[in-house]
């Protein structure tokens, strides 16, 4: 059993930041899934196929956390990806997967299996992140419509690399997680720039 209270509040939240993401260009159409952890064994996920910027909270179901639904509604094809976050960590308390421009091209040309970054003020947005001069690595994994497969990989980088804020699948999105919503949307908020002055950086160079 889960709190329905609690369900009702998270519904409303993936919602409104779904007609967020979704006008910042980030979550076109029916791409993208976010969630809330509801407790230990539960989280609050919007259904497969649902127009982002048109969530209502019929849209938004309950699975467990081996990602099977406990409400009606379709869960995502990738909600292994969150259950993953939600198991291996207990303070996380959001995911937010999108399909951003940016992020979508940046995994598809970026050569190597992690991208770098250091030196950008904005690094500091990540909880835990002090100073500009440190680095951040945010994995990029192959894109694999195995969902289950492509969670054990990013487990199992995860177990050797640490855990990171962030990650990326080529041509396909990014994932970021926070203790809560709004650290979570801050975090993805910061990546998205970050990979934006990346992706500037390399246009700049190639002139």
């Amino acid at each position: 059993m889960f709190d329905n209270a609690i369900f009702a509040t998270a519904a409303d939240d993936l919602c409104r930041f779904g007609r967020i993401l979704y006008g910042r260009g980030w979550s076109p159409a029916t791409s993208s899934n976010y969630s809330i952890r509801i407790d230990a064994n539960h989280c609050a996920l919007t259904s497969s196929g649902k127009h982002k910027g048109e969530l209502t909270p019929a849209d938004i179901l309950v699975v467990n956390m081996a990602g099977e639904a406990q409400t009606d509604g379709k869960p995502s094809a990738e909600t292994l990806l969150h259950t993953q976050l939600y198991q291996r960590d207990a303070s996380i308390g959001a995911v937010l997967h999108t399909h951003s421009p940016v992020g979508v091209v940046l995994s598809q040309i970026w050569p190597d299996d992690v991208l770098t970054l250091q030196g950008w003020e904005l690094q500091k947005a990540f909880a835990g992140e002090t100073t500009h001069e440190d680095t951040v690595h945010f994995p990029i994994f192959a894109n694999d419509q195995n969902i289950t497969r492509l969670a054990a990989n990013v487990e199992q980088h995860m177990q050797n690399a640490g855990q990171g804020h962030a990650y990326l699948i080529r041509g396909h999105g990014v994932y970021t997680w926070g203790k809560d919503i709004h650290e979570c949307f801050r975090h993805l908020e910061a990546l998205e720039n970050l990979l934006g002055y990346q992706l500037e950086l390399l246009k700049l160079r190639n002139l």
